[in-house]
């Protein structure tokens, strides 16, 4: 009889730290923290995920598309409003995957992507952060698009 109500005590607590390990691995754990992004974000499995892409802005007054800043603005600004609408946050986006051109001159803006991405991340009202890719490209698809930006949400079911 001892020997049953030991064994029994053995799998209750084998359950319970099993199942306490269980509960943990359920999480999305970002690390490796640096100033603008994680280096790495754990997904577990049964998270559900969104994957959006955008590139450049709506066009000006004078037609143009604005700079690198002003479209990395506007392609999160429109990021957020179909993130919203589908029930979705800013803080479920767990990578950022940026393609980019020289402007007009030759230059890469990446200050000035950067600008623009952090009025996204690491703020107050979004203190989370992706992971993230910056790549440099010959051209996009339409005159004047300096940015187009791929992006990956995810989180646990509710």
């Amino acid at each position: 009889m001892f020997n049953r109500v030991k064994s029994l005590l053995a799998l209750t607590v084998l359950a319970t730290f099993g199942f306490a390990s269980v509960a943990t691995a359920d999480e999305i754990v970002r690390t490796g923290e640096g100033r603008n992004f994680y280096n790495n974000i754990s997904i577990p499995a049964g998270a559900e995920t969104l994957y959006l892409s955008g590139s450049g802005a709506s066009p000006m007054e004078d037609g143009s598309w604005g700079d690198m800043e002003q479209q990395t603005v506007d392609t999160f600004n429109k990021f957020k409003e179909t993130l919203e609408s589908q029930g979705w946050s800013m803080e479920d986006i767990v990578q950022v995957r940026a393609f980019a051109v020289a402007g007009p001159y030759g230059e890469l803006d990446f200050a000035g992507f950067n600008s623009g991405y952090q009025q996204f991340f690491g703020t107050d009202e979004n203190p989370m952060k992706p992971v993230r890719s910056f790549v440099q490209i010959a051209g996009l698809v339409v005159e004047g698009w300096l940015i187009e930006i791929e992006i990956r949400a995810a989180r646990m079911p509710k």
